[in-house]
Formats: structure tokens, C-alpha cells, sequence
């Protein structure tokens, strides 16, 4: 059952960057309405715990999730571009760099990674000058959509280290709640000050959005975190990369994307060297984002 479970979530997170990218939507509508739906798809449940919890935060607490929640939306807001500029393969790639961005966090704080986790590192910094090299040779879009992907992976790894430091006061669904809350406003807020278009969606644009929070959201991450009860972190983070591979497979069969082989060849480094950082660095229980 835990086997069939993981191949649900993983489907479901692969689905987000494809979902994301064929949306016919702005990247900071998207990212409002994807968090937004997420608040309150799991608020009825997490509502009577969370009343407590989030009280006794503190002003330190609830700073450090306002950051979170910022980081977050900065994540979605960054990576949702760069699905709309660059293959949905090189941006998914890109994003799970936060691997790496965690462990570099860590080494600025003063704890040291084994050298092989360095190895593995490099190996993935290689995948990615290969694919922004092939990018850069296609146009200065494609570029731009990689490194705002990085962006987005660097975002992503501060919102998870923000987030392990709250989630050892609170719940995961006190926690999810206010950061997704937190999120979803920061989101509403940019898209106010850049006049981007909210509701005027067609009905294809809709669905995906609302799908995009069913199988990620719901079915991806949230099976993600049930999992966690009989995982291990440094597992579920060895599935996580499984939406590398998936999500560029999917792109391919519904919105034929097929970027030049220099792209695979990078995704695979890439990958290559994030399983290595993942087995001899498992990180700590994710909040997981994407």
C-alpha cells in the first residue's frame, strides 16, 4: 500500500510543472490560486489544532513563518516564470537545486559537509552550466527561465529551513496552514502592484489551476508527508527527485516539449549528483513545497 502510495504522490507532484506551464495564466496568479486553494482545502481540518499552536508562537515564531511564507511565494513566483520561459525539464531541474542551496545554507552557518556531499554538488553544478549552456545557444528566454529557476531552488531552500525551525513548535497542519496563508497573501498582494489579470480565466486555465492544487497540494506532497510516518526523510527526498524525470516525461507527451539532448544530458548530472548529496546528507523532515 506505502509502495502504491508513493507512486500516487510522485505522479502528482510530476504534474506540477506541465499543469503550471500549460496554464493560460500569469506565473503570480497561478502561484496565488494554487496556495490559496491550498489554505483552504486543508484549514477546515487543521483549523481546531491550529488555534492553539499558532498562538502560543510568539513574535519570533510568527517571524520566522512570515519569512517562510515569503520564501515561499517568492519560489512560486520565480519557478512558475521560468516554466513559461524555459522546457518544463530544465526549469523542474533547476528548482531541485534546493538540495544543494540547503546544504550551502548550512556551510555559512558553520557546519561542514562531507566531502562526498561536495562531490555530488559539483556533479549537479556541471548539469546545470550544461543545460544553461544549451539554453543560452537557443535564445536569452530560455536562459532567463533557467536561472529564475535557480532562483526559485534557492527560495525554496530557505523556505524549508525557515519552515523545520516553526515545525518543531507546531504541527504540520498549523504550520502549512499559516505559511500557505502567508504565501497566498504576499502573492495577491505582487499581483495588485503588477495589475496581473486573477479571475478572467478561461475554463481549460481553471482546471489546471484547481488540478495543479489536487494532484501536487493534495495528492503529491500531503501523501508525501502521511508517508513520512514509515519513511525515512532521506527516502521521501531520493522520491522527491523522481519529479525531475516524470515531470519532463509528462511535458513531452502533453505539450510536446522536446528540448535538445545537451538538456537530458544535464538533467541527468544533475540528478546524478543530487542523489549523492540526498544519501550521504539526508535532510531534515521536509515541508514540502512543489
Amino acid at each position: 500500500m506505502n509502495a502504491f502510495l508513493a507512486v500516487v504522490a510522485i505522479l502528482g507532484v510530476s504534474a506540477s510543472g506541465p499543469l503550471m506551464a500549460g496554464a493560460s495564466a500569469p506565473a503570480l496568479a497561478i502561484g496565488f490560486w494554487r496556495n490559496a486553494l491550498g489554505t483552504l482545502s486543508i484549514a477546515p481540518f487543521a483549523a481546531p489544532r491550529a488555534r492553539t499552536e499558532l498562538a502560543g508562537l510568539g513574535r519570533d515564531g510568527w517571524r520566522t513563518t512570515a519569512f517562510a511564507g515569503v520564501m515561499l511565494a517568492a519560489h512560486f513566483g520565480t519557478w512558475v516564470t521560468a516554466l513559461k520561459m524555459t522546457s518544463v525539464a530544465a526549469a523542474t531541474a533547476m528548482v531541485s537545486m534546493q538540495v544543494v542551496f540547503v546544504v550551502v545554507v548550512d556551510r555559512l552557518r558553520g557546519e561542514r559537509a562531507p566531502r562526498s556531499v561536495i562531490g555530488g554538488m559539483s556533479l549537479a553544478i556541471v548539469g546545470v552550466l550544461v543545460i544553461t549552456g544549451v539554453d543560452f545557444s537557443l535564445s536569452a528566454r530560455a536562459l532567463t527561465g533557467d536561472l529564475l529557476a535557480l532562483v526559485g531552488g534557492l527560495t525554496a531552500a530557505l523556505y524549508l529551513i525557515a519552515g523545520s525551525q516553526v515545525r518543531e513548535r507546531v504541527s504540520t497542519g498549523s504550520y502549512t496552514v499559516a505559511c500557505y496563508g502567508i504565501c497566498a497573501a504576499t502573492l495577491a498582494v505582487a499581483c495588485l502592484v503588477a495589475q496581473v489579470e486573477m479571475v478572467d480565466f478561461s475554463g481549460r486555465t481553471w482546471l489546471a489551476i484547481v488540478g495543479v492544487t489536487i494532484c501536487a497540494q493534495l495528492l503529491g506532497h500531503s501523501v508525501l508527508n502521511h508517508l513520512l510516518a514509515v519513511m525515512s526523510p532521506g527516502l521521501i527526498s531520493l522520491l522527491l527527485l523522481l519529479e525531475v524525470p516524470g515531470a519532463a516525461l509528462l511535458a513531452g507527451i502533453f505539450l510536446d516539449q522536446t528540448p535538445p539532448v545537451g538538456v537530458y544530458v544535464g538533467l541527468a548530472l544533475i540528478l546524478a549528483g543530487l542523489v549523492v548529496v540526498v544519501l550521504r546528507r539526508p535532510p531534515p523532515e521536509p515541508v514540502l513545497a512543489d
